[in-house]
């Protein structure tokens, strides 16, 4: 079986790196049911591929009795389709061969393994129960441009159909641990037919590799069921623990508005999940560009930005803010506190506040996030929000994301005098937050730059707004750095 993930960022040969693997080099792994082949067909500066290549023994495949036979027939364990069609075994193969890059670590690029890249990858031969429809259903939410080609049964035979396989590409601009990660999940879903053991703490793994993306996605019983291998009791504890996730991350739809049916839902919940990655994304763009280091997450909720932020090396320490004592426990949960090694869990703090009172813990950091925070608050509440934030804290930079109010007749059961949740305060037109914003800038000495998430639509503009906000000290310390730096 065969996956070859492709990148065109340069130098293209930076993906050695990322995955620790030289692309001048044929290296091997042993198995428990085979071994496992990495090279690169191809690597200069422009593009560079990586292939993972798994030999599949049947007879180590078919030592274990425990194993049921995948076929349904007594010589099923060793006559079938696992040497030559993707399934679960090529995702334990990435858990192996990739476990570095799979956690987001790349000692020699560690700016580059926290940014997104473009990639490709190409499944050719992947064994999909619910055809090439569900392959589109389960990625395109994560940000991927999916093509799923049913392979026929036999091309001189069309008449007899597709077979059970597809040819699978994936493209997208994502980062290389979640696009691993995305992979170790979802092969064996679209398998169906896991080749080991499932234990409860097969819980632990899904959660931990889907940490991010699964919570919000809207397949996520589908495939929180087929990775535990239909185990009810595990499922439930893993979709109880999902929902916990959600909840703290996002609050719940207003039960008052009406919900879409049939394909509107799937599409309109498709989009919300890419959104809340993208809007991730910008965030910590953002804050790359500002060269923070230390870094504050209020109203962190579930911990799904301190998860990234978290795994990006240039935030020194990252701080998660939240109101709700629940929300950090959480948190914690999510950022696996309790199993990180002591340096990594010395760069996080997790603190109960309000953000309406002043904290003198929260002074002194080179950014602030409120990212879908200040749209819980009642309007009158603002002010105190303002003076907490930018008046006494005064952090280099603030990151402020909140609903575009005009966007939501893109979203079915949505209109302009509906909110997209019901702790939902208020939601603003672009009008009104840019407004709040230039007052706010004016008032504390920053300077703004307004900007959006999401497809633009012509009309309605970005789901999402964002604005940017920098400490006008800050940018005159900047400018005077790189004077020094440039005459130096």
């Amino acid at each position: 079986m065969l996956l070859t993930l492709t990148t065109t960022h340069r130098p293209a040969t930076d993906l050695g790196h990322l995955l620790v693997k030289h692309p001048d080099r044929v290296q091997s792994f042993d198995l428990p049911a085979g071994a496992a082949h990495v090279f690169y067909p191809e690597a200069d500066e422009a593009r560079c591929t990586a292939a993972l290549l798994v030999e599949v023994d049947p007879l180590k495949l078919g030592g274990d009795r425990r194993k049921r036979a995948p076929e349904g027939f007594a010589l099923g364990q060793y006559v079938n389709d696992r040497p030559y069609a993707a399934s679960s075994l090529l995702s334990s193969a990435l858990a192996k061969v990739f476990r570095s890059a799979l956690r987001g670590e790349s000692r020699d690029r560690p700016e580059l393994a926290a940014s997104a890249i473009p990639l490709a990858v190409r499944v050719p031969v992947l064994r999909c129960r619910g055809g090439a429809d569900l392959a589109v259903r389960i990625f395109t939410p994560l940000g991927w441009t999916v093509t799923a080609t049913p392979i026929p049964l036999d091309e001189t035979y069309p008449e007899w159909g597709d077979s059970r396989y597809v040819d699978l590409t994936l493209t997208g601009t994502l980062r290389l641990a979640d696009a691993l990660n995305h992979l170790y999940v979802l092969l064996p879903v679209l398998d169906d037919a896991k080749h080991y053991w499932v234990a409860p703490d097969e819980v632990d793994k899904l959660l931990r590799a889907g940490a991010g993306w699964l919570a919000g996605h809207p397949e996520r019983g589908l495939i929180t069921r087929r990775y535990l291998a239909h185990r009810r009791a595990l499922a439930g504890e893993a979709m109880a623990r999902l929902t916990e996730l959600r909840l703290a991350d996002e609050p719940p739809a207003d039960d008052s508005i009406e919900p879409a049916t049939g394909e509107d839902a799937a599409a309109d919940d498709a989009r919300r999940a890419s959104l809340a990655v993208r809007r991730r994304e910008a965030v910590l763009a953002a804050l790359r560009d500002s060269g923070a280091s230390r870094v504050l997450d209020l109203g962190c909720g579930g911990g799904a930005l301190l998860t990234a932020l978290v795994a990006d090396r240039r935030f020194t320490e990252v701080v998660g803010v939240d109101v709700s004592d629940r929300s950090l426990v959480l948190a914690a949960r999510r950022l696996r506190l309790d199993r990180l090694p002591e340096r990594q869990r010395d760069r996080i703090r997790l603190w109960q506040s309000a953000l309406t009172y002043r904290d003198d813990r929260l002074r002194g950091y080179d950014a602030a996030v409120l990212m879908e925070v200040i749209e819980h608050l009642d309007p009158p509440r603002l002010p105190a929000l303002e003076d907490a934030v930018f008046g006494h804290a005064r952090p280099g930079t603030v990151v402020v994301t909140t609903p575009n109010v005009e966007y939501n007749v893109r979203y079915e059961g949505l209109g302009p005098d509906r909110f997209r949740h019901a702790d939902h305060r208020f939601e603003w037109t672009r009008a009104e937050f840019a407004a709040w914003v230039d007052r706010v800038a004016a008032a504390h000495g920053y300077t703004a730059v307004l900007g959006g998430v999401g497809d633009d639509d012509p009309e309605v503009g970005t789901p999402t707004q964002m604005a940017v906000l920098t400490r006008a000290d800050r940018i005159e310390s900047t400018s005077n750095d790189r004077k020094e730096a440039t005459n130096r």
